[in-house]
This record gives structure tokens, C-alpha cells and sequence, in this order.
């Protein structure tokens, strides 16, 4: 249902059936993994005008792989991590 590299990728799906006797099917939720348990594979300091996917770019290879950043910065809005210059972001090593 997913990209490999999607943050959803390998969750669970689950069938709901409406009144009306239809089927839906939806993706189970993603609990975030603990961040202390994640490998640090640098350390990134927000500079003025940083984007978080160039930052991703940067050093995963992979722009759409920030959420992987999120996880690890306990983060749930991403503009929040880029949004202060000389915040240090960690860079998760992606397993």
C-alpha cells in the first residue's frame, strides 16, 4: 500500500464496515519509536533558511526521509525543527 520508504510503510491495515454494508480498510495507527533508542548519525545545526528535506537530503540521500528526523527530535510539525537557527537536530542513522 505504501512506499518502502514511507514512514507507513509495513503498519497494519484494518477493515471497518459502514451502515451501508460497506467494507473500508485503513491503515492502523504508527506509534512514533522512543528517540533515546535511535542511532545518531550526526548532529545538524539549524542554520537561517534551512529546510528540513535539504537538511534530510543532506545527509540520508533521501529528502522525503524526514520524517525519520521527526521521530528522532520528538517532533510532530517538521517547520518546527527548522524554524530556529542554532537548534541542533539529530540525524538518525536509518535502520
Amino acid at each position: 500500500m505504501f512506499d518502502s520508504s514511507s514512514r507507513y510503510a509495513g503498519i497494519e491495515t484494518a477493515t471497518l464496515t459502514d451502515a451501508d454494508g460497506r467494507e473500508r480498510v485503513y491503515i492502523r495507527r504508527r506509534f512514533l519509536p522512543p528517540a533515546a533508542a535511535a542511532t545518531v548519525l550526526a548532529e545538524h545545526v539549524v542554520r537561517e533558511g534551512d529546510r528540513l528535506d535539504n537538511v534530510t537530503a543532506r545527509y540520508l540521500g533521501d529528502p522525503q526521509q524526514f520524517w525519520r528526523v521527526c521521530d528522532t527530535n520528538n517532533a510532530m510539525r517538521p517547520d518546527d525543527l527548522t524554524s530556529e537557527a542554532g537548534r541542533r537536530l539529530r540525524i538518525p542513522l536509518p535502520q
